[in-house]
């Protein structure tokens, strides 16, 4: 079934049956949720008994909700300011009894006469989805994430060793990795792996494959579900890209594989490690545009201090074979990988919409379809070990190395402003612009302190 182009109205009986099976599960509250333009989660809530209403009418929320920073600030921008209005609606065919009487729905925004509105953040995958469909793709999305698990209370002191990829700190939270199990499995999220980190203080967790639409869907509901179990552990936890300033930040890498016919694009050619022409040209389109749009999937202030050479997070616009230092790393069809053929976007970090950045991928790979782009040439080695002639010969050009870069970047952008529309732009640039302005200057322990917890539910 096509992906329809905007959130479809349920007809009356089909909403009311969803609304009485959640109410037969003990569910009292649903939840429609959003993630901003800041990469916040956000939502509104309704007596189960108005799910029916949440879903058809929706609910309202200030015009400024796009434009929302993640220090609660609010960057008023030439269209979005005091007045208007928006409607959340909430997909009750994507709602899910997450218990203790709690739902949870992904909710799109609408405006008051119940068009799609030009800033709705879930829209626009689900508009680049149905494009990647119109071509004849079938595209499959998963999401992994790192996280930081800490005291809750920030005079508690941080305790322990820490052993990189250790057992014993699994065994130190081992009570509340097995709850989160649980919520996942509950939810059925589909759980691949959950494990600690590089990082001190630092966790992992991957999940299945599925359209990209409700992939990201997944993801959001994880970071809702991360959030609540550690709560009930005394824990909280930090999605922000760099949430200690000794130590790696945290990212939010995706992965896609592309198939059509049921053929696989990425290893059922004749090209290197089996890509297809066209599964050459989605890579292309990737590797091409990523230098203007990581202001969309590095996009805070302290993206950039992750988004460094180094340190495994994609620094360079290239594409290599498990090569975890090119920001597309591809991952080939192997018995060590069950699901196939997928390509890794590794410079993706949780201070990003997952929605715009699952979104703006897929745009990029599409235009290089569209344009039967070549596949770049590979690279083999850690792009900084290139001498300047080799990064050229090879097309290698480094991620903008600072917010501002990446922001004038984006804000020149002409794929950016097609794939987006001027309007989710502005708003994105204008959010991005705030978190500049506020903390650009300021010392890094200061912006460090201040938002380690500003993308956490």
């Amino acid at each position: 079934m096509a992906t329809p182009k905007s959130l479809p109205v349920m007809p009356a009986s089909e909403a009311e049956a969803v609304t009485e099976a959640l109410r037969a599960a003990g569910v009292r509250l649903v939840v429609g949720a959003v993630v901003d333009s800041a990469g916040v989660s956000r939502g509104k809530q309704v007596p189960v008994g108005r799910a029916g209403s949440l879903h058809r009418s929706g609910v309202g929320a200030s015009s400024t909700w796009a434009v929302f920073c993640a220090d609660n600030g609010i960057a008023m921008t030439p269209r979005i300011g005091a007045v208007g209005d928006l409607r959340l609606r909430a997909d009750l065919s994507a709602a899910v009894d997450v218990g203790g009487g709690l739902a949870w729905a992904p909710a799109e925004v609408f405006t008051q006469d119940g068009e799609p509105s030009p800033v709705c953040w879930r829209g626009f995958l689900r508009r680049q989805q149905a494009a990647a469909e119109a071509l004849g793709l079938e595209v499959l999305a998963a999401g992994e994430m790192e996280f930081s698990l800490l005291p809750a209370r920030p005079d508690s002191a941080v305790t322990g060793p820490w052993a990189a990829y250790g057992l014993g700190p699994a065994l130190d939270h081992e009570q509340f990795l097995l709850d989160l199990e649980a919520e996942f499995d509950r939810a059925q999220l589909g759980l691949e792996q959950l494990h600690a980190e590089y990082g001190g203080r630092q966790f992992e967790f991957s999940l299945t494959p599925a359209d990209p639409l409700h992939a990201v869907d997944k993801l959001a509901l994880a970071r809702f579900l991360l959030g609540r179990t550690a709560r009930r552990h005394g824990l909280a936890v930090s999605l922000s890209p760099k949430p200690f300033v000794d130590g790696v930040g945290n990212g939010a890498h995706l992965h896609m594989s592309f198939l059509r016919d049921g053929e696989p694009l990425l290893s059922a050619g004749d090209g290197p490690h089996g890509i297809t022409p066209e599964g050459g040209s989605l890579i292309a389109g990737i590797v091409e545009q990523l230098p203007e749009l990581t202001g969309l999937l590095a996009p805070s202030v302290l993206s950039s201090l992750r988004l460094q050479p180094g340190m495994w997070s994609g620094a360079y616009a290239c594409w290599g074979l498990e090569n975890r230092e090119a920001a597309v790393r591809l991952c080939a069809a192997t018995q060590g990988n069950p699901y196939g053929a997928n390509i890794e976007v590794k410079c993706v970090d949780p201070a990003a919409n997952p929605y715009i950045a699952a979104g703006a991928i897929l745009a990029a790979a599409l235009d290089g379809l569209r344009e039967g782009k070549p596949l770049p040439p590979e690279v083999t080695v850690a792009p900084a070990d290139l001498t300047d002639e080799e990064a050229k010969r090879l097309g290698v050009v480094q991620l903008p190395g600072t917010h501002a870069e990446a922001l004038d970047a984006l804000e020149r952008s002409a794929a950016a402003k097609r794939h987006l529309g001027e309007e989710l732009l502005e708003a994105l640039v204008a959010v991005r612009r705030h978190e500049q302005a506020e903390y650009g200057d300021a010392a890094i322990e200061t912006t460090v302190d201040r938002l380690r917890f500003a993308w956490s539910v």
